[in-house]
């Protein structure tokens, strides 16, 4: 009987807790999920000032309408942090020539790192908000309406033709268009230089995960062979990360991983989002 009671007791207890951590995991939006035609409000670090951020700076995306993958419905006012990226780097300085800091989030993939989420943006469109028209009076309208010509409506076998006041148009458009070419070759003025996508893909590379002094994870890739400086990648949090976190921990030395993702550039560093970070098993047949 004495045992019997215990083991209500205990399973009235876990069943309080469990329906809690469930909630929290619910809260979460699943990792790679793509975010498109979001808008919301940059909000930057001097509204939320962090340390120890990537950067030294935070930057938050601030969701104007609720965002849900079917699972998990984050409401509108959420404010989800924003990685280093080279888009980021963009529109941080287009918020500078800008009063207002509303942008419409085309394409941003959600990631998940230790119980929070966050937003890996790759394209903003800047929002601009529009003036209201006034109402105008019924006499007014009324007038409006009487004084407008009266429209033919084109049959369907009619033939179709340009008037000529948009041809006109058009032809003065080529002549300037022309007249300005002939002014830039004339002066040798240099062509314009598109923005560099610093953006790239990385593919089954050889890397090992390194903690740095200040506690920043690292993939450092492994030069095959060739006589040259190891290069570094900072990592972005996400599931794969976590997940390659926990294999290293269970290993006291170096464990080399094959590894895929995406590789950025923010404010003069490297980056990378991990999609993929396979073991190698070397069974000590080879140096780490």
């Amino acid at each position: 009987m004495y045992k019997k009671s215990i083991i209500l007791i205990l399973i009235f207890i876990l069943s309080a807790i469990v329906p809690d951590a469930k909630a929290a995991r619910e809260n979460l939006l699943k990792d790679g999920l793509i975010l498109r035609g979001v808008d919301g409000q940059l909000i930057g670090p001097d509204s939320n000032p962090r340390e120890g951020s990537p950067g030294g700076d935070v930057w938050f995306f601030e969701l104007s309408s609720d965002v849900n993958d079917y699972d998990t419905t984050v409401k509108a006012g959420t404010k989800l942090e924003l990685l280093p990226s080279s888009s980021l780097e963009k529109v941080i300085a287009d918020t500078k020539t800008r009063s207002s800091a509303t942008y419409r989030l085309l394409d941003g993939r959600i990631t998940k790192y230790r119980g929070r989420n966050y937003i890996f943006p790759k394209y903003f469109l800047p929002l601009s908000k529009t003036k209201e028209q006034e109402p105008q009076d019924s006499s007014e309208s009324k007038e409006e309406k009487s004084s407008e010509p009266n429209i033919a409506i084109s049959e369907p076998n009619d033939i179709l033709t340009v008037p000529p006041e948009v041809i006109e148009k058009l032809q003065i458009s080529k002549l300037e268009i022309a007249s300005r070419w002939r002014q830039r070759a004339d002066s040798n003025e240099p062509a314009v230089e598109r923005t560099r996508n610093t953006d790239s893909v990385l593919v089954d590379r050889t890397a090992f995960l390194n903690v740095g002094n200040d506690d920043r994870l690292t993939f450092v890739l492994d030069a095959l062979g060739r006589n040259m400086q190891h290069a570094s990648l900072r990592l972005l949090p996400c599931e794969i990360l976590e997940l390659t976190e926990r294999r290293q921990s269970r290993m006291t030395g170096p464990v080399w991983f094959h590894i895929a993702g995406i590789k950025t550039e923010y404010k003069g560093e490297s980056y990378l989002l991990l999609h993929k970070a396979t073991r190698i098993y070397n069974h000590g047949n080879f140096g780490r």
